[in-house]
């Protein structure tokens, strides 16, 4: 890719204002603080992105800690993961805004949609109940799923087709950020109290060491959507 742009976690390309500069406090063997300089206003809000999804986490392991019944702690988890979406639709908007790209700005994206929109559902499901052996490997094949779908947008993203404005045309598989659909879902269980023992579907070959939740086949479907090839879906 030419030195005079780069491309944001939307797959559009911006007008490079500070790449070189960007190249210089990375490479310098001198000053403690050369990373936290050579971060753009975009990279710092995908940062926060990131500090969401983390939170997430946290919130999660709380609730196993806590009071099964005091909720306080899963709506936290739940609710940081719509924040972590805002901050990564604004850091793109901000990218384009300054007209500067970011070396690591594709790179931080990727990881912290990982953590707000991969690993912190996750937990969540954990946390409400999804827990069996079989639950643990279903659940681990969705963020695995979410991994490989990003790895694969940063190795494709400057191939893909694109419009007038650079920005590519469509996804390849659905964007990891899609797994908000289950998030909310996850929050209609809170609401109705439907945790724990009591989680929706059940729990099939109970007793058995191939116990699961069937509703966790919701995020394994959904990892086989993320990692589709065939499945296009037009951006807006």
């Amino acid at each position: 890719m030419p030195a005079s742009s780069s491309t944001n976690s939307g797959g559009s390309t911006i007008a490079d204002g500070g790449q070189e500069k960007q190249k210089m406090l990375l490479g310098s063997d001198a000053g403690h603080f050369s990373m936290v300089k050579a971060l753009h206003l975009a990279d710092l809000v995908t940062e926060l992105n990131g500090f969401c999804g983390v939170m997430s986490v946290f919130s999660s392991l709380r609730y196993c800690l806590g009071d099964p019944h005091d909720h306080g702690a899963i709506w936290a988890a739940l609710g940081f993961m719509p924040f972590g979406l805002f901050f990564d639709f604004m850091d793109g908007r901000i990218a384009r805004w300054r007209k500067k790209s970011s070396l690591m700005g594709q790179e931080l994206d990727s990881l912290a949609d990982l953590i707000s929109f991969g690993m912190a559902p996750a937990a969540a499901a954990f946390a409400l109940g999804i827990r069996t052996t079989l639950d643990h490997l279903f659940l681990t094949f969705f963020v695995l799923c979410g991994l490989t779908r990003l790895a694969r947008f940063n190795v494709t993203a400057a191939v893909l087709p694109k419009d007038k404005t650079g920005k590519s045309k469509y996804f390849e598989g659905t964007p990891i950020p899609t797994t908000l659909g289950i998030v909310g879902l996850m929050a209609y269980w809170v609401s109705q109290e439907w945790i724990l023992e009591d989680i929706p579907l059940g729990l099939a070959a109970q007793g058995t060491l191939f116990e699961f939740h069937p509703i966790v086949l919701l995020f394994v479907l959904h990892g086989c959507l993320m990692v589709s090839k065939t499945l296009r879906i037009p951006k807006p």
